[in-house]
């Protein structure tokens, strides 16, 4: 997706943090964690227009699932065009994750993805976002974010007792990225 959608996004909506995709060098970073040789359940809280779906969707087995959360209707339209068995659409926020998604996956989910801007939500809601993201994944999934700072990493911990930073440079703006481990 081009730039030019992101801005106009930006300037529309209030939640959407970024003037410009996700770099590819940020995708992958976050990404590591995640053995693609495996099945998995992921859920992606502010999918965007679908960088990291694509990216995901490229390398998933044939039996993974893709959960994709996004509020932004012009960047919820551009991921709607994704065409594949394995992805679901939610254009509802992710305060009401566990109330979205199919009750069968709850406790067994993978991996979360998170692009969210944490920043711009009261403690109230990010405490209820993590909460309700530890309570999806099963022990041993994780939550992987990436933040234009540092703000994330002692709610991480407060949530999942662990986490672990490391920085991306090589993306507009640089980011934090996170990875926290139910255990």
């Amino acid at each position: 997706m081009s730039t030019l959608a992101y801005l106009k996004s930006f300037f529309k909506d209030k939640d959407v943090a970024s003037v410009t995709p996700t770099s590819r060098f940020c995708v992958r970073t976050v990404c590591q964690p995640i053995d693609f040789s495996q099945d998995q359940i992921i859920v992606e809280y502010g999918a965007g227009a679908g960088v990291f779906s694509h990216y995901l969707l490229d390398y998933l087995t044939p039996g993974s699932q893709l959960h994709l959360f996004e509020t932004n209707e012009i960047l919820f339209k551009k991921l709607q065009q994704i065409d594949d068995s394995r992805a679901s659409f939610y254009d509802q926020s992710v305060e009401f994750v566990s109330n979205l998604l199919p009750e069968d996956i709850v406790g067994k989910v993978d991996f979360i993805i998170s692009g969210i801007p944490f920043s711009f939500l009261d403690e109230e809601a990010k405490s209820s976002i993590l909460d309700q993201s530890y309570r999806l994944l099963h022990d041993g999934g994780e939550f992987l974010a990436y933040q234009t700072s540092g703000h994330l990493e002692d709610p991480l911990r407060k949530t999942f007792g662990n986490v672990t930073t490391s920085w991306e440079w090589r993306n507009i703006p640089p980011m934090t990225v996170y990875e926290a481990e139910k255990r």
